[in-house]
């Protein structure tokens, strides 16, 4: 019998264990959400919410040990400066898991866990990602446009050194080439009717 033997062991080694988790808290801090599978989730919620109760204490004592922990400087003061002043009001319970069933690959249930504070600022990005892309879809034909440009400032410049009644017939060469004759295609075996 397990009798007062919480460690979730993962199927890893003490090390391996320790450093899977550190990365999975500072991924935690970073993205305020992560996808993991269920085991993982449960294994990093006593750790996250332990780092959360050092950020609250703010000492020099708790950053170190923080530090030490996540080995991570950045993930340490973001969360010094942000995620623990959020949880000021609240004696624990800083994290939510939320089940989303099981992957696709190996049936291995799958969870979201993410920061209770911090549910609002995880649903206005990614309504903001999905206006820029569709902002950045549009001037892909605007580019098409200056190197067709490119192509008939070329021409001219190769023919600087002919008469200027030949500069004006490639002018009025680019207008065929915009419209490229049906490529000819052979299928295995058959011949093409044309």
């Amino acid at each position: 019998m397990r009798h007062k033997k919480k460690t979730i062991k993962l199927g890893r080694t003490a090390e391996h264990r320790k450093a899977l988790l550190a990365n999975q808290v500072c991924s935690l801090i970073e993205h305020q959400r992560i996808k993991t599978t269920l085991a993982k989730a449960k294994a990093v919620r006593p750790l996250a919410e332990r780092m959360v109760t050092l950020g609250k204490s703010g000492s020099i004592h708790a950053r170190r040990t923080a530090l030490a922990t996540l080995r991570q400087k950045n993930a340490v003061k973001k969360l010094f400066n942000d995620i623990a002043p959020r949880s000021a009001e609240r004696n624990g319970g800083y994290t939510r898991i939320v089940k989303l069933g099981q992957r696709t690959s190996d049936s291995a249930p799958m969870a979201f866990i993410e920061w209770v504070d911090m549910l609002e600022v995880v649903e206005a990005k990614p309504a903001e990602e999905k206006k820029t892309k569709r902002k950045k879809a549009e001037p892909k034909p605007e580019r098409a446009e200056p190197e067709g440009a490119g192509l008939m400032e070329e021409e001219p410049a190769a023919e600087e050194k002919k008469p200027d009644e030949e500069k004006e017939k490639p002018a009025e060469a680019p207008t065929p080439a915009e419209e490229p004759e049906p490529k000819k295609r052979r299928w295995f075996g058959r011949k093409s009717s044309e």
